[in-house]
């Protein structure tokens, strides 16, 4: 098994994350990649007409995008429980896994918009939009943490490796101080072994 991979990608993150908790994280080879938004990896595009990351080849050669479709196969060929199998928690878990995946979306297009164009034609009220998807997530996610527990599921994950972008790549924005429950959540899962292992860097 092979994964085009990024350092710095929280989607990226999110499928290892997966493989690190179901064991299977040293089978996976990380094939590096120079994927941007602007500029695509041409290596990639043969495997993904998108020519982005994650991308992740079988065993048997078949290419798999994006990382919701990868974190389910990793889970379904070990028999993992990260996917509940059906029923209102299979529900409640792809729409934790939704959201969190907005919420990392929205983050990515204000990193471009702040790094990748051009200073004259930046748009800082794109920026504010894009963070403001965060903070109402955020808002939703206050509610919601204290509940999680001990859960270790495709909904925590993800929202573990969103909040882990956050901190990566905008240190400036404390949402901790807006989300408090959140953030003790978050500072105990994110002592997970499979967190850990795959901290984003540059």
């Amino acid at each position: 098994m092979q994964i085009f991979f990024s350092p710095a990608s929280p989607f990226v993150r999110k499928c290892m994350v997966v493989a690190h908790e179901l064991g299977m994280a040293e089978r996976i080879e990380k094939l590096p990649s120079a994927a941007g938004p602007v500029k695509r990896d041409a290596t990639i595009i043969p495997k993904n007409p998108l020519g982005q990351v994650p991308t992740f080849i079988t065993d048997d050669g078949q290419a798999l995008f994006d990382s919701r479709v990868i974190c389910e196969y990793l889970n379904a060929t070990q028999s993992g429980t990260l996917f509940p199998a059906d029923g209102a928690a299979r529900w409640a878990r792809l729409t934790e896994l939704a959201l969190a995946d907005g919420m990392t979306g929205a983050a990515l297009l204000a990193r471009y918009e702040n790094v990748l164009r051009p200073e004259p034609l930046r748009w800082a009220d794109w920026t504010d939009g894009q963070l403001a998807k965060v903070r109402t997530g955020l808002e939703w996610l206050e509610t919601a943490a204290p509940s999680f527990g001990e859960r270790v599921d495709i909904g925590t994950i993800a929202f573990g490796c969103a909040l882990g972008y956050m901190d990566f790549r905008f240190p400036d924005v404390n949402w901790r101080a807006e989300a408090p429950n959140t953030a003790k959540w978050f500072d105990a899962f994110n002592q997970r072994a499979s967190m850990q292992a795959t901290l984003p860097s540059v």
